[in-house]
């Protein structure tokens, strides 16, 4: 059981193993301050002027066409409108040149910039696994010490292995396969928390978002993920918008009475409904990227109105944590 746990932290988790000394947590520091803290030392950083986690990351751009029936779950501009749209797909862990075929680059994350008149903006920021391994961030903070704790420690069960016995949602997440797409174009993404949709009308439904490939969900067999080139996924990507545009379909599932809104571990069941908010369209690969994605902060609570955030406690914590590795990364540390 040890090692089928140790082997699947290592190839689906969001973080890579290394060797350094286990950090102690200072208590008296935010919980997310200590996220980013502990995903620094995860990664062996800091790496500076790169994210503390989706560090290694590549941007293109396109356009969003709104679906006739977005306007029935919510009058948000971004879903009833045309936009030109920014997009960057990343890889998980703090490594900046992490192969894109390493277990610990899983799940790979899709952020969405939309652009919006008047210089104003929106985000959507989703990721490739429909689950999440926490529900608070407390939680994930223990998982993450919990990892760097097993580091150097020579105990019998190592601290991760006690974790993923005492937390059934993690040990889900971390032993759930994570198929190796031949290319971010055939990739599909999931919301990762519950947002609140209001129309016109004034009718209000919670939902979560899913990315789907329009041409379907493409993955490398197991031999060829073991043989593709380290940075595949970010040097396949300009190579096929030389040749031609891509697209997905946004939709959001919709909660029914009585599903948890605000637990990012609890995965409603696919029998909900899927209402389509329009497609993605992308059709151009940015070549200033590297330079792009270091001044930009992606955030999920970048809302315009019809949209609102959940009550989610991980939803709620993620733009101060995005903040902390953003202040970082602008200062070069």
């Amino acid at each position: 059981m040890q090692a089928i746990v140790r082997s699947s932290l290592v190839a689906t988790l969001v973080f890579q193993a290394f060797t350094f000394p286990t950090a102690i947590a200072d208590t008296a520091k935010p919980v997310t301050e200590e996220l980013v803290n502990t995903l620094t030392q995860l990664s062996g950083g800091p790496h500076p002027g790169f994210r503390a986690n989706h560090a290694k990351g590549v941007v293109a751009e396109g356009h969003f066409t709104p679906a006739p029936t977005a306007a029935e779950i919510t009058k948000a501009d971004i879903f009833n409108h045309s936009n030109p749209v920014i997009v960057r797909y990343s890889n998980a862990t703090g490594v900046p040149n992490i192969p894109d075929n390493d277990g610990g680059a899983f799940p790979k994350g899709i952020a969405i910039r939309f652009q919006l008149a008047d210089d104003a903006i929106a985000d959507l920021v989703c990721i490739s696994v429909n689950d999440f391994p926490a529900s608070t961030p407390e939680e994930f903070l223990g998982l993450l010490q919990a990892i760097a704790a097993s580091q150097q420690s020579q105990a019998q069960p190592k601290p991760i292995e006690t974790f993923l016995e005492q937390h059934p949602a993690a040990k889900r997440f971390v032993t759930t396969p994570k198929l190796l797409p031949e290319s971010f174009a055939t990739q599909s993404f999931f919301g990762v928390n519950a947002f609140k949709f209001i129309n016109a009308k004034g009718e209000t439904q919670y939902g979560r978002y899913r990315i789907e490939p329009v041409e379907g969900a493409k993955f490398l067999s197991a031999d060829a993920a073991k043989a593709v080139a380290p940075d595949y996924l970010m040097h396949e990507l300009p190579k096929r918008l030389n040749q031609a545009a891509y697209s997905y379909r946004i939709s959001v599932q919709l909660a029914d009475a009585g599903d948890e809104l605000n637990n990012a571990t609890v995965i409603w069941p696919e029998s909900r409904r899927v209402v389509e908010l329009g497609t993605l369209t992308i059709d151009k690969f940015r070549p200033d990227g590297a330079a792009f994605e270091k001044t930009v902060m992606f955030s999920p609570l970048n809302l315009v109105d019809g949209i609102e955030a959940s009550n989610d406690p991980i939803l709620l914590a993620r733009p101060g944590a995005y903040s902390v590795s953003f202040s970082r990364r602008i200062q070069g540390r």
